[in-house]
C-alpha cells in the first residue's frame, strides 16, 4: 500500500491521508487501511472498532464528539459516499491551539481521509444527500466517557455551509455544552 500523509496547515497533529488508487477501465481500487503502511507513515494506532453512519439529507451535522480519558479516541475518518465537511477542534488542556478548529472536505470521489488524534473533538456536516461516513477508532465506545461540544459554540466559531434553519442535528447534539463549560 502506498499513501501520502500531510499535516493539516492549521492543526498539524491532524493528518490528511490519501491512499493510492489503482485506476483502470472498470473504475478504481484502493486499500483504505493497512497497519504496516500507516506505521511506516508515522501513524501508529491500534484501531479496535469500525463505525459507519448514513445521513439522508445535506446539512446534517454529527458532532462535535469526543471521549474523555481514559477512553479518549483517535479516529481515521473517510467519506464512503457523497461529500462532507469534516471538523476537528483542539480540546487539549494547555495546548497553544486550544479551541482552534480545522475544516477539511472529504469525499468518496477523492478518497482523502483524516486522522484525528485523541485530544480533539470531531464532527462533520453532510454536503449532499445520502452521505456515508466510515471511521476507525483506537478505543472502544465507553458511555461514561462520551462527551461533546456545541456545534455552534461562538467561542469556536465554525462557519457551517448551510443556514442555521436548514441544519439537521440529533436532540443530543443540540444540547451539548460550550467548550468553556466543560
Amino acid at each position: 500500500m502506498s499513501l501520502t500523509v500531510c499535516p493539516d496547515p492549521i492543526l498539524p497533529e491532524v493528518l490528511h491521508v490519501l491512499p493510492a488508487r489503482h485506476v483502470d477501465a472498470r473504475g478504481w481500487f484502493s486499500e483504505t487501511y493497512n497497519s504496516e503502511a500507516f506505521r511506516r507513515a508515522g501513524i501508529e494506532c491500534d484501531f479496535v472498532q469500525d463505525n459507519q453512519s448514513r445521513s439522508e439529507k445535506a446539512g446534517t451535522i454529527r458532532g462535535l464528539h469526543f471521549q474523555k480519558p481514559p477512553h479518549a479516541q483517535a479516529k481515521l475518518i473517510r467519506c464512503a459516499r457523497g461529500r462532507i465537511l469534516d471538523v476537528a477542534v483542539d480540546i487539549r488542556a494547555g495546548s497553544p491551539r486550544f479551541g482552534v478548529f480545522t475544516l477539511v472536505e472529504l469525499s468518496a470521489d477523492t478518497g482523502l481521509q483524516l486522522f484525528i488524534p485523541a485530544g480533539f473533538a470531531h464532527g462533520f456536516c453532510t454536503l449532499e444527500d445520502g452521505c456515508e461516513v466510515a471511521y476507525k477508532v483506537d478505543a472502544f465506545f465507553a458511555p461514561g466517557c462520551d462527551a461533546g461540544i456545541a456545534y455552534n459554540d461562538p467561542d469556536i466559531g465554525i462557519g457551517w455551509p448551510f443556514p442555521e434553519h436548514e441544519l439537521l442535528l440529533s436532540d443530543k447534539d443540540r444540547k451539548l455544552p460550550r467548550l468553556k463549560d466543560l
